[in-house]
């Protein structure tokens, strides 16, 4: 038998391997880091052995989310904003590449890629750019840091921590904060000239991410944002020699990324999550909704101030209900018109509040304060381009991207790293504003009942008792009569338990 005094030694001996193994799990969880990953303009039939190896092989490792979705409308600073805050554009304010805000200036829109535009914004509203609270901020409460890395537009990289909340913003033409411009440049150099494909600019942002962001005293989260191939596929179209020249170049970047991780021995201390902004389709279109509204005598001229539009969203002055249903009733008779979106009648209502219209509710876009009166898509179908790739938008231009169309809502959702599964694929609906909570997830931060976004458990390796939820299919449809013919808007989305995905819209017309 043990004596008393063996006794205790055996019992300390224990207490102490038990603490050490406690101690041993907290540090390694403090030494795990997140890094997120937007390549702007990503179609997800762009990933493969071919065109993009390393991001490619990527996917076989790690987590692949088939059914991932990006916010409508389908732009690059609704989407950053939405990752970022983990909600969607009725939470967080940003309601397009363009938005309105009558108290700067009545006549237009602002354009939320500038960050100097958005800076007139914060102003107008005592600070309140986003009207809910963003994973930068929630980091700083909680001692953490993030750093935004961007090729892309100064506004699309503000939305990302557009407080800086005691991070970094380095982006290709704007650096925040501005006291750190002169070390990056000592560090990092000049920034190269903007080009397509814009090669040097990603080299460069690369360079800046693994100088300061891939070190294990680095920020908790880290975020690089490539532009192309969005930028170039814009001005060259959907399989240009460009365009894929422009994938190959952020492939390689990525793959500069993993092997640095590889080389510092830090692979199994990053977790690495991939998305994108929207997907990309070809434009085939040759209308624009402000000409129209005005050779249709519904708008004065392109500044008058009786109706202001904003992208899609339309506001009508003194919200005049005659004017709202005659817009509507105009747009439901063209051929090159998708969707049309009102206020719901009720809160809650998935049908809008005029006949032939979905609700701003069903589809994440009634923000108290700053939605419009109508929103409205342009129309689309599948016809491929001459290289083969389908999708194809009544939108002016030559490729892009807005739409409610498939192409653009559906997009890939990548992760790998010692948080996720291996090798493995899920079919559950995914959105981009899931990834801000499945962050703080990770890193066990209490998430805010702010965000819209759910935690991605079916990705994490971490064991949970919740229960596991099955994806539904629901469809609203809304019906209206127009001289000539009539007008019918089916917008299909995916219910997981309380969480609403929106899978796409689309148009039929029947001719009398």
């Amino acid at each position: 038998m043990l004596s008393i005094t063996n006794k205790f030694l055996l019992s300390f001996l224990v207490f102490m391997i038990a603490n050490m193994s406690i101690a041993q799990t907290n540090k390694k969880q403090e030494n795990i880091h997140t890094l997120i990953v937007f390549f702007d303009g990503l179609r997800p039939d762009y990933i493969s052995p071919e065109t993009m190896p390393n991001v490619y092989a990527f996917s076989k490792r790690g987590c692949y989310g088939k059914q991932h979705h990006s916010v409508f409308p389908t732009v690059t600073r609704v989407n950053s904003s939405s990752y970022s805050s983990g909600s969607y554009p009725a939470t967080n304010g940003i309601l397009g590449n363009t938005v309105y805000f009558p108290q700067i200036d009545k006549t237009k829109g602002l354009n939320t890629g500038e960050a100097s535009e958005m800076e007139k914004v914060s102003a107008a509203t005592g600070g309140h750019l986003l009207t809910t609270i963003s994973l930068g901020e929630i980091l700083q409460k909680n001692g953490a840091k993030m750093m935004v890395f961007s090729s892309g537009s100064s506004g699309q990289a503000l939305f990302q921590n557009h407080t800086i909340s005691g991070g970094t913003i380095i982006n290709t033409s704007m650096i925040l904060p501005e006291s750190e411009k002169s070390k990056v440049i000592a560090d990092i150099g000049a920034v190269p000239i903007h080009a397509k494909p814009n090669s040097a600019q990603h080299k460069w942002i690369t360079d800046a991410l693994i100088k300061y962001g891939l070190k294990i005293d680095g920020p908790l989260v880290s975020a690089i944002w490539f532009s192309d191939p969005d930028g170039t596929a814009h001005s060259d179209g959907i399989g240009a020699t460009t365009s894929m020249a422009s994938i190959k170049s952020v492939d390689e970047q990525f793959g500069r990324i993993i092997a640095d991780l590889e080389s510092k021995h830090l692979t199994n201390n990053f977790n690495i999550i991939i998305s994108t902004d929207h997907g990309f389709v070809t434009h085939i279109g040759k209308n624009g909704i402000a000409d129209f509204l005005i050779n249709e005598g519904l708008k004065m001229s392109k500044e008058s101030e009786d109706v202001v539009i904003a992208e899609g969203a339309i506001y009508v002055k003194d919200h005049n209900p005659v004017i709202i249903q005659k817009i509507v009733t105009a747009l439901q008779s063209q051929d090159w018109i998708g969707g049309i979106f009102t206020k719901a009648a009720k809160p809650g209502d998935l049908k809008g509040s005029i006949d032939g219209t979905v609700s701003f509710d069903a589809i994440h876009w009634n923000h108290p304060d700053r939605s419009g009166d109508i929103l409205v898509d342009y129309n689309w179908n599948d016809d491929s381009n001459s290289l083969g790739y389908k999708g194809s938008s009544f939108s002016r231009g030559v490729a892009g991207h807005g739409s409610f169309s498939p192409y653009e809502v559906h997009i890939a959702l990548l992760a790998a790293g010692p948080s996720f599964k291996k090798s493995f694929s899920s079919e559950l609906p995914t959105s981009n504003v899931d990834i801000a909570p499945t962050v703080l997830q990770i890193h066990h931060l209490e998430i805010p009942k702010t965000m819209d976004g759910r935690v991605l458990n079916e990705l994490l390796n971490q064991k949970t008792n919740l229960p596991v939820l099955k994806p539904t299919k629901e469809n609203i449809l809304s019906k209206a009569k127009y001289s000539g013919g009539s007008y019918t808007i089916l917008v299909k989305r995916t219910l997981l338990g309380k969480y609403k995905y929106v899978d796409y819209a689309k148009v039929t017309r029947t001719k009398e």
